[in-house]
């Protein structure tokens, strides 16, 4: 659509919309962000009108507006993109557009009912992304445009899936152009990431007009004999702003005023009805009925609905008919039903003039007709949050009740905001306390620390229900823990212990007590914790949850202290149904939380059972796609993933994964818990792939090392920060590193030299300046490993002790190194152990066999080491 008016002095900015259409358009077909910035009344939705004249014969163009009445809807922005999009397609298509994602993504458009678990925001953007590109394919061949105007008002929903959209717009032949206000975008938090990130961004701030196109303006509207003086002041009055200029020669014809200098001395009058309190006294001029109209449309907002309007304003529909004209032929509103203000600066200003009791009523009666028509809280919900708070119980309930709404959508910061006001209310004594449950609950991925404050709140006051108190409790800990407070979170759970029946919560409690008293960094007395965990999982058999909550702990805890690696098998196994985490503990799980059936994972990947774990974690990344929980949950099964690949040595594999993992916790935020397993586990990786420079980058970027967070649940950070230090050759670091790991694990009984191998790589820190100390720590390696029994344990363990041995006893404990590894699922640790063989026999076999053998693993340093011995035995022969 053609602008009404031709654009001044913005030709470099259509030549740069021109370029990137052109560039979308040609055969490369490059899309991008463009961004226009400038102060209301710039002239945006006049640049945006003429760049979609320019695109609309080559591209398929969607478009979108921001309002500031709407910025609390969530996907309001959205919403108007899609929708006209997926109007064309029938019910069955849509579905089949939307695919696995129509569960997660629909609802968010109102598309569909919510069902299944709460989803994650960030598995509701990639279910958007995946529609939209799904459509952009099946439209037509044509380009995509996506513009949206007023961008500074779109909803906080809306802007976070447009910050992600196009910071991964990559190949796709789109090509998204924003408009907004820059101070009142900056002022937004959610809206500083929106337009970042994107390679292919390109920003224009937009100026005033200068005084000769002002003139140019007035000019082509007034004749060619207004003056100069009176076109200066033209200029003079509305700073160059072509909103303002418009408006203000309109009202100069609508005067019929003599465009020369003798009426310039009006123009200033005439401006300052154009806007604040002079478009308001011209709004009054129009009649009680016209302005009332106009009130009621301004707390509408957007897409007013004529009927809606008229019943707001308690008039007729011939009532409303008229004032729609009246306000028409004044400039003041556009369209039929439904309808729009002419622009935002007169929305702005009419909604601001309505006396604030009589807008808050306003407000109310307006969640009143939605309610009525039968839209739903959800819907009302925006103008229940303007109403003054009265003690109104039915309010907080519809509150509660948009709340929910809210989180079925994927929108828990609306929901966050119906609770606050709820809480204004006041609500009654006896439901302030599940109302604050309930708002630690819609802030538990955005915010742990403030679902912290809620939830200490609703524990600490009368009238929270025991199923509550116990699930706010576990939920208290969880957010704890996110917030590097273990020590609180298990103090926590274990005084609502103490107050809580036997039955199923006492269990829940108690297991989640284990869980994060077990993840602690240091803790009074680890073997303690571990008998009475012992003491209440050995007799268990796993009929319900919360048995298999707690083998699922002991069976962790047992492998961490290296007992024998057969018993905690069978732990594991009476802490599934049937092998399988769904039938019990499973993964979306809300009650029992993901941590759990990760244990038990975990645990299998280092007993030697990684076919087992391989299964649980692919399981995990299914049931995280399915449920649209594509955020750090996601995340962390990639990285899990990694796990067991780095464990059965394949390290290319596994650096895949654990950068896919690094990739998808970078989406959702920075120093999260996953960040650090997933950093971890690549330095590590990295470092088998004999990259130490890239394992170093790996760590700075992440700040990988002191100060470690309180929980880890992967390999032991100091071992693998002292591993990453000895292949630096910083010896003495690394033996200060491995030291303090060691006065860390052994205190507590953790005895598992797989899942931390402080000792042995100690032992070969220490092999030059102190053998003694050093033989002596692999020997002891060695007793935990064969106590543990697994292949891996034992053949790593005596690869270690042969390194302090006499030749000929080093031979006979290298080859019984070999024999266990090539039993075991390690394959780079069998190649490690082939090499040293090799070398200690002088063998080219061995050595060919390991050079084979670590190639496949993608371990190019171990491959390259098996290489020059065996070149420098047979220049040796």
């Amino acid at each position: 659509m053609k602008p009404s008016r031709p654009l001044y002095e913005r030709e470099p900015e259509l030549a740069t919309a021109a370029q990137a259409i052109d560039a979308l358009c040609g055969a490369q077909a490059t899309g991008g962000l463009l961004i226009y910035s400038g102060e209301a009344g710039i002239g945006k939705t006049a640049l945006l009108a003429e760049i979609r004249a320019m695109a609309e014969d080559r591209c398929t163009i969607w478009s979108a507006r921001g309002g500031e009445t709407v910025t609390s809807v969530p996907f309001h922005v959205v919403r108007q993109l899609l929708h006209p999009a997926l109007d064309q397609f029938p019910p069955d298509d849509v579905r089949a557009l939307f695919g696995s994602w129509f569960d997660i993504a629909a609802p968010a458009l109102g598309l569909a009912e919510p069902s299944g678990p709460q989803p994650d925001p960030q598995g509701v953007r990639d279910g958007l992304d995946y529609v939209v590109k799904r459509l952009a394919s099946r439209l037509s061949h044509r380009p995509l445009v996506l513009l949206i105007d007023d961008a500074h008002w779109a909803d906080g929903e809306s802007l976070a899936w447009l910050a992600s959209f196009t910071a991964r717009l990559g190949d796709l032949r789109v090509l998204v152009v924003q408009a907004h206000r820059p101070e009142e975008l900056a002022a937004r938090e959610a809206a500083r990431n929106a337009a970042g990130g994107h390679p292919a961004q390109i920003r224009v701030a937009l100026r005033a007009l200068t005084p000769d196109a002002t003139a140019e303006l007035a000019r082509a509207a007034l004749g060619e004999h207004a003056d100069d003086p009176f076109c200066r002041e033209v200029w003079a009055v509305t700073g160059g702003n072509p909103y303002e200029a418009v408006e203000l020669v309109a009202k100069v014809q609508d005067r019929e005023l003599v465009p020369l200098e003798e009426s310039a001395g009006l123009l200033r009058e005439l401006g300052a009805s154009a806007r604040g309190s002079g478009l308001v006294a011209r709004l009054e001029r129009l009649g009680t009925n016209a302005n009332r109209f106009a009130w009621a449309a301004a707390v509408l907002g957007t897409e007013i609905s004529q009927d809606l309007a008229a019943t707001l304003a308690g008039m007729s529909p011939a009532e409303a008919a008229d004032c729609t004209a009246r306000l028409r032929e004044a400039r003041i509103v556009s369209g039929f039903d439904p309808l729009e203000f002419v622009h935002p600066l007169i929305a702005s200003a009419v909604y601001r003039s309505i006396p604030p009791a009589t807008r808050t009523a306003m407000h109310g009666r307006a969640a009143w007709a939605i309610t009525r028509a039968g839209l739903g809280p959800a819907a009302a919900s925006r103008h229940l949050l303007e109403v003054h708070p009265d003690d109104d119980q039915e309010l907080v309930e519809q509150l509660r009740a948009a709340a929910k709404q809210h989180l079925a959508v994927g929108a828990p910061e609306a929901a966050r905001r119906c609770l606050e006001r709820a809480l204004k209310e006041p609500p009654r004594h006896d439901v302030r306390a599940t109302l604050l449950y309930e708002l630690g609950c819609a802030t538990l991925l955005s915010s742990p620390a403030t679902t912290v404050q809620h939830l200490r709140a609703a524990l600490d006051m009368p009238g929270l229900a025991d199923d509550l108190r116990v699930d706010a409790t576990f939920r208290l800990a969880a957010a704890l823990s996110h917030n590097n407070q273990l020590k609180e979170a298990a103090l926590a759970l274990a005084a609502e212990a103490d107050r809580t029946a036997p039955g199923p919560g006492l269990m829940r409690l108690q297991a989640a007590h284990f869980l994060w008293e077990g993840m602690q960094a240091t803790e009074e007395d680890g073997p303690g914790r571990s008998r009475r965990l012992a003491a209440n999982a050995d007799h268990l058999t796993g009929r319900d949850n919360a048995e298999r909550a707690l083998l699922t702990l002991r069976a962790f805890d047992a492998m961490l202290r290296g007992e024998n690696a057969q018993i905690i098998v069978d732990f594991c196994e009476r802490a599934l149904v049937d092998g399988h985490p769904a039938r019990g503990l499973g993964w979306t799980d809300t009650e029992w939380g993901f941590e759990l059936p990760a244990l038990v994972g975990i645990t299998y990947a280092f007993t030697d059972r990684l076919d087992r774990a391989e299964e649980l974690f692919g399981e995990a990344v299914r049931a995280f796609e399915i449920s649209g929980w594509s955020g750090a949950h996601l995340a962390f099964a990639h990285t899990l993933l990694g796990l067991v690949h780095r464990r059965r040595g394949r390290l290319a594999e596994a650096e895949g994964f654990l950068r896919e993992g690094l990739r998808l916790a970078d989406r959702v935020g920075s120093g999260l818990p996953v960040h650090w397993d997933a950093a971890c586990l690549l330095i590590d990786t990295l470092l088998a792939r004999g990259r130490v420079a890239e394992a170093r980058k790996v760590a700075d970027h992440y700040d990988f090392g002191l100060p470690y967070p309180s929980a880890m649940v992967l390999p032991d950070a100091p071992c693998v920060r002292g591993r990453l230090l000895l292949a630096e050759g910083r010896t003495k670091e690394a033996v200060t590193e491995l030291e303090a790991a060691g006065r860390a694990m052994e205190p507590r009984g953790r005895f598992n030299g797989i899942w931390g191998p402080w000792a042995g790589d100690l032992a070969r820190a220490l092999s030059e300046d102190d053998p003694g100390r050093a033989a002596q720590l692999a020997n002891t390696a060695r007793v935990h490993a064969e106590r543990f029994g697994t292949d891996t344990a034992i053949g790593e363990a005596l690869r270690c002790v042969a390194l302090f041995a006499r030749p000929e006893e080093a031979v006979h404990l290298l080859g019984e190194a070999v024999r266990h590894l090539e039993a075991s699922p390690s394959a780079f640790e069998f190649a490690q152990a082939l090499v040293d063989f090799g070398i200690a026999t002088r063998s080219p076999r061995e050595l060919a066999r390991a050079h084979k053998l670590a190639t496949a693993c993608g371990a190019e340093g171990l491959a390259t080491r098996a290489q020059q011995a065996r070149a420098s035995i047979r220049s040796a022969e």
